[in-house]
C-alpha cells in the first residue's frame, strides 16, 4: 500500500493515488499528504485505480479531509473506484457529499 500525490500543470488540482489497501495504516501519510496543500487548489481528486480494497477508516479519513477544508472551499472528487469500492462508497451516501466519478 501507497500513496501519491502530485498537482496539475495549472496547479488547480491535487492528485492523491492509493495503491493497495485504502485502510487504517495509511491514516498519517494520508493526513499529511494534503496538510499544506497550495492556496491554488479548488479541486481535490483521489484516485481509486489501483486500490482494492477500503475499510471504515478509509471512509472517515476523507470525511476528516473534506472537514479540514472547510465548507465549499473545494471540490473532491473520488475517481477510478473499481465496482466493490464503489458499492461501499453508495451505500455510505457518499455520493450526497463527494463527487464520484
Amino acid at each position: 500500500m501507497s500513496l501519491v500525490t502530485e498537482y496539475s500543470n495549472d496547479g488547480k488540482q491535487f492528485i492523491i493515488h492509493i495503491t493497495g489497501k485504502f485502510d487504517f495504516s495509511l491514516v498519517q501519510d494520508f493526513r499529511e499528504s494534503y496538510d499544506g496543500i497550495s492556496e491554488r487548489v479548488t479541486t481535490v481528486v483521489v484516485d481509486f485505480r489501483e486500490t482494492n480494497y477500503i475499510d471504515s477508516s478509509a471512509l472517515g479519513m476523507l470525511l476528516n479531509m473534506r472537514k479540514s477544508f472547510g465548507p465549499g472551499s473545494r471540490s473532491i472528487h473520488l475517481v477510478n473506484c473499481r465496482p466493490d469500492i464503489r458499492r461501499i462508497l453508495d451505500i455510505s451516501r457518499f455520493d450526497k457529499l463527494f463527487v464520484i466519478d
